[in-house]
């Protein structure tokens, strides 16, 4: 089984928020004749990388649980524009809806063991999406999803 990672979204209220976002920078890059791809940039580069690039995703938390996870394509070194080296994580700009599950904040990445990360939720992203975040961060505090 792959390992995974996950990261906090910040400054994203939603998945729709998210999927918006990456939408909009990849025709960013489109309109520049830049590679359309979607990636995210961290400080470290992951020791376990291998494991990862086995089909591992970066699961998102959002609002405090996470919602959704993207495939990891590769990962790629970077170095800043105050020259310190940094990791490219390049993202399947596909969105896979998860079960909720909360968390609380946290710095970075971690590791994210696959029997402890959230499972699809059955009728894909379309079928969970269907309800809105409000209503299902509602629901999930309940215990009802």
């Amino acid at each position: 089984m792959p390992l995974h990672m996950i990261k906090l979204c910040v400054g994203v209220e939603s998945v729709e928020d998210l999927r918006a976002w990456v939408e909009t920078r990849l025709q960013e890059a489109r309109d520049a004749g830049r590679p359309a791809e979607q990636s995210h940039v961290t400080r470290v580069m992951p020791k376990r990388a291998a494991e990862i690039l086995a089909g591992g995703s970066l699961f998102w938390v959002i609002r405090g649980h996470v919602q959704v996870r993207q495939r990891i394509l590769r990962f790629e070194p970077v170095q800043g524009a105050d020259g310190i080296q940094r990791c490219r994580i390049v993202l399947e700009p596909v969105f896979s809806a998860t079960e909720w599950q909360p968390r609380r904040p946290f710095q970075g990445w971690r590791y994210l063991k696959p029997e402890e990360a959230p499972a699809d939720i059955d009728g894909g992203e379309e079928g969970a999406l269907a309800l809105p975040a409000h209503l299902r961060r509602e629901l999930t505090a309940l215990g009802l999803l």
